[in-house]
């Protein structure tokens, strides 16, 4: 049995979860003056110890070698060594379960800055009909907000974190502030004049990446291996450049490995505390404020509230709508690459860029879904150039030409000559789809765990189905060879895992009728009017774009909300 430990203070906001919603929250609100704690699951983030985007190979005895998720030295990292993650879908003593039947996997970010410290920048605003689907086909539902309405904040997000791009007055990707983007490789020229062809747009990628001197951060300079963190932050993350500036204010106080159990309430309907785990000492204590803000992530956030039951919300916080844990979305994803032989023997230079493609294509066929067969749409990213090879690089050329001169000089040749493109599409919410308490298990600190239920449906199979012939034709019309599946992947039809792209949202809807939605369209809490929700767990749809730039977006639309009403007495 825990000893509970209230803090003295009182803070104006509580907010809990350091990424992009949490940490725009914080920036808003101390420059306004409000005081404010911030909880976040894991520890600090050192960026000197953290990154290693300057690190080589050669420098660690494994190389970066690793087998079945771990070193032969040791634990590995999700995505690698090298890369920034902390944290991971296997988390130890934090388990989840999935009910039978379904697949998901749920990543957890445990550090300051949540995964804004590893994410691949992309940028992307919604459209106008991504926030009214339902009155263009149909399916699912009509968010409370128009594109009207929250432009001034993407606007707002865009100046302040730096997005790269160009405008091209096309309805999938709208016009937004944007610095110059950089130049395109040679690979994606070809690409580009490939898609030229096929009627495909292929424009500068928009990514929160840095191409000069901004808000007193450096410009990005192609120093290292951008996926392995940015010391100067010219990447954006919300820890280098929320958080950290925040607590320089003197209005922020920051509460590190303090996991988040469940919220209070006073009996009147507004919350009071939170009950959080310091898992440094392994106690329980409790923070008291004047407001709220969940910004966990979509799941963990859906957790909380669930786990908060009391006389008042019998069924969880803010969950009178029956509405929390479900509709829960991911990205659709597919992948395909292909060899181009007209890459073949171009003089070898940089092609790292800005840690990502420099290009990427819009979806091209809004008006004309009479000749799909499924709804929506989804964007192309894509790969390629001259990466710096790890460990396992080229294991394919051992098997196809043995060891010796033979196999160096066909890796000679074959270097740089592959190209990649990822589908990232849109899921409609579905019933089947959504995650709740297990009533049986709990993690190490006591919690109840999330038990998650998923089924893509036909629309997303066709959907893969669709990804796959574009890609194909984009390979094949560059003079390339589609390289196939492995067996894996075309025994699940070649569709992503789901929750392996990491755009879980939809759990705390927003919405018009507080029967249906848990919250208002300032991503307040119809029930408890103290209580916001700024992660991707407000979204009603799940469009094709990356949801980082609109979490960004209404997390500084609630924030500045949140300071109208304090000032007003009304919250």
């Amino acid at each position: 049995m825990f000893h509970i430990q209230r803090t003295p203070e009182v803070y104006d906001v509580v907010v809990i979860g350091s990424g992009a919603g949490g940490g725009t929250a914080v920036r808003v609100l101390t420059e306004k003056g409000i005081s404010c704690a911030l909880l976040e699951a894991g520890p600090m983030l050192d960026p000197a110890k953290e990154f290693k985007e300057h690190q080589w190979p050669y420098q660690v005895d494994h190389r970066g070698a690793e087998e079945g998720g771990k070193f032969y030295f040791g634990q590995g990292k999700p995505f690698g060594y090298f890369t920034t993650t902390s944290g991971g879908w296997e988390l130890e003593g934090e388990p989840y379960t999935v009910a039978e039947g379904s697949e998901f996997q749920w990543f957890r970010s445990r550090i300051v800055g949540g995964r804004t410290n590893h994410y691949g920048r992309m940028s992307f605003r919604f459209s106008d009909y991504d926030f009214k689907p339902y009155s263009m086909d149909g399916l699912g539902w009509d968010w409370p907000v128009s594109y009207e309405e929250i432009a001034p904040y993407y606007d707002k997000a865009e100046r302040f974190i730096g997005v790269t791009g160009s405008n091209h007055n096309l309805r999938s990707a709208p016009n937004g502030q944007f610095l110059p983007p950089p130049p395109p490789r040679a690979h994606e020229v070809l690409i580009q004049k490939s898609c030229e062809k096929l009627g495909i747009p292929c424009i500068p990628n928009r990514r929160a990446v840095l191409t000069r001197p901004w808000n007193g951060r450096a410009a990005c300079h192609y120093c290292g291996q951008c996926g392995r963190g940015c010391l100067t932050a010219s990447a954006y993350s919300s820890a280098q450049v929320d958080v950290f500036p925040s607590l320089k204010t003197g209005k922020l106080k920051l509460f590190t490995n303090a996991m988040a159990r469940e919220l209070l309430t006073d009996g009147n309907g507004k919350v009071t505390g939170v009950i959080y785990i310091d898992k440094t000492t392994r106690t329980e204590k409790v923070i008291r404020g004047r407001a709220f803000v969940l910004a966990a992530s979509a799941c963990e956030s859906a957790r909380i509230l669930l786990n908060s039951k009391t006389k008042d919300y019998p069924n969880g916080v803010a969950n009178g709508s029956g509405v929390v844990g479900r509709f829960l979305m991911d990205t659709v994803g597919f992948s395909l690459s292909g060899y181009v032989p007209a890459l073949e023997g171009l003089p070898r230079y940089n092609t790292d860029g800005f840690g990502g493609a420099h290009l990427y294509m819009p979806w091209w066929m809004v008006g004309k879904h009479d000749q799909l067969d499924f709804p929506r749409g989804y964007h192309i990213e894509i790969g390629g150039g001259y990466g710096m090879p790890g460990v396992g690089s080229f294991h394919g050329a051992a098997r196809r030409y043995g060891y010796g001169a033979q196999m160096k000089q066909k890796i000679r040749e074959e270097y740089g000559c592959t190209v990649a493109f990822a589908g990232r599409g849109e899921m409609i919410p579905n019933l089947h789809s959504y995650c709740e308490i297990d009533p049986d298990v709990v993690d190490q600190w006591g919690i109840p765990v999330l038990k998650f239920h998923f089924q893509w449906s036909d629309y997303e199979w066709k959907q893969a189905r669709h990804m796959e012939k574009t890609f194909t034709a984009i390979i094949e019309t560059m003079g390339g060879r589609v390289r196939s599946l492995s067996d894996s992947a075309r025994e699940k039809g070649g569709i992503s895992t789901p929750g392996s792209i990491i755009h879980e949202v939809g759990t705390v809807r927003m919405g018009s009728d507080p029967r249906s939605s848990a919250l208002n369209k300032y991503c307040q809490s119809h029930e408890a009017k103290n209580l916001f929700v700024v992660d991707g767990g407000f979204f009603v749809s799940n469009p094709d774009k990356n949801p980082t730039l609109t979490i960004n977006a209404f997390a500084w639309r609630a924030a500045d909300y949140l300071a109208e009403e304090m000032r007003k007495g009304n919250v």
